[in-house]
């Protein structure tokens, strides 16, 4: 642990009787505030808003490359007491949708932590791991990235519905970083040779300076990139060897929202809750063609039904018109001023030019080009449904290289 770190951190199971953990800071907080990092809660830690500004990150990472602190997320590790990886891969598809057993060791998959009336509760990044001995994290079998925010209802909520062989380890002693941009992989890859080599949504272990790491090609802005999972005292020399490359500056908390905003990816608790399903929030993919044929994971029936009926509501992209954002809360209102839906995202996207905005509205006012109302503080907007994402993405995969 960084010496900026407080002698002791809450045990992450103290607190799922309902109180909140008290604010935590992350293993490269004294790096962030050295830096000139404005330091702002979120999600139970302090953590850097921004740098030199909002506008000008986000610019460059779309340009260049940028390096962005995401420690907060929960890293959780996956173990069977006398479950093999198959084992581990079943019991989590009892509350995950995707094809788990069929994730090929080192391979990730977006998925999402569902309720029994298919409620998303998380959505999470899952890697089957290689042999022991193959990865960082000792007998584990599966890696499991999950939202900061969340991490301790997610361990308490795993807790309850998991078989008790079944073993999760947060890793908090790991410090969690993402290079993002389109110039992210050549940087890391003089630090450490062979990253070049994974492709979109693949995974390995790798060595920097005696420390184990494990790095996926994967990230949250829509650029090309990799997330570094670091031991956290080593987690500030990486920092400082990886900005020192000429390409990679670091970014803050802003411009990561209005990358991910302008990649079309949900935010969770303000994209996704507890009370949206996949289909409403326009994540069918999640849902593999092997899980929606056996129809056995939490939440199954309402999920299927909507596959096949369509939801009430559904998640779309918004082109707001004129140059004010449109924020979190402002309501979609039908030709007579009455509520039809909500905005959940909003702000100015720097590389369109113009605000952008998620909403949820009802499924018949879904399809792109469709005119809408938006209403905030009392002043009406006129906004369009758009395709997502609003820039397109730039992932690195398989047979693209």
């Amino acid at each position: 642990m960084s010496d900026s770190l407080p002698d002791t951190l809450p045990d992450p199971l103290d607190d799922l009787d309902g109180d909140e953990p008290a604010i935590q800071l992350l293993p490269l907080d004294g790096w962030h505030r050295a830096r000139g990092g404005r330091m702002v809660p979120f999600a139970g830690y302090e953590m850097p808003v921004q740098y030199e500004g909002i506008m000008a990150e986000h610019l460059w990472t779309r340009d260049s490359a940028g390096l962005f602190d995401v420690s907060h997320m929960g890293q959780v590790g996956f173990t069977g007491d006398g479950l093999d990886a198959a084992g581990v891969a079943r019991a989590l598809e009892a509350v995950l949708p995707g094809d788990i057993a069929g994730l090929a060791p080192t391979k990730i998959r977006y998925s999402l932590l569902l309720n029994d009336e298919g409620g998303i509760l998380d959505d999470l990044m899952a890697t089957t791991l290689p042999a022991e001995g193959a990865h960082p994290f000792g007998a584990a079998s599966h890696y499991v990235v999950v939202n900061g925010a969340t991490k301790y209802d997610d361990l308490a909520y795993l807790l309850d519905v998991l078989p008790d062989d079944l073993t999760m380890n947060l890793m908090e002693d790991q410090a969690l970083l993402a290079v993002q941009g389109p110039k992210a992989v050549a940087a890391v890859s003089r630090l450490i040779p062979g990253v070049e080599d994974l492709v979109f949504m693949t995974a390995g272990a790798f060595d920097w300076n005696g420390h184990a790491l494990w790095i996926s090609r994967s990230g949250y802005t829509g650029e090309d990139g990799v997330e570094i999972s670091i031991p956290a005292e080593a987690a500030a020399d990486f920092a400082d060897a990886i900005c020192a490359e000429p390409e990679v500056k670091s970014i803050g908390l802003g411009a990561r929202d209005s990358l991910r905003l302008e990649a079309g990816l949900p935010l969770y608790g303000h994209d996704l809750d507890p009370e949206t399903t996949p289909v409403m929030a326009d994540l069918g993919f999640a849902l593999s063609k092997r899980r929606r044929e056996a129809a056995d994971f939490a939440g199954a029936a309402r999920i299927l039904a909507e596959r096949t009926d369509g939801p009430a509501v559904k998640r779309v992209g918004l082109s707001v018109e004129g140059r004010q954002p449109v924020r979190e809360g402002a309501s979609v209102v039908d030709a007579e001023g009455a509520v039809i839906g909500r905005v959940t995202s909003g702000g100015f996207a720097p590389s369109v030019g113009a605000p952008i905005a998620m909403a949820y509205v009802p499924a018949a006012l879904a399809e792109a080009g469709t005119p809408l109302r938006l209403v905030q503080r009392g002043k009406i907007h006129e906004a369009t449904v758009a395709p997502m994402p609003f820039v397109p993405h730039r992932y690195v995969r398989a047979g693209g290289k």
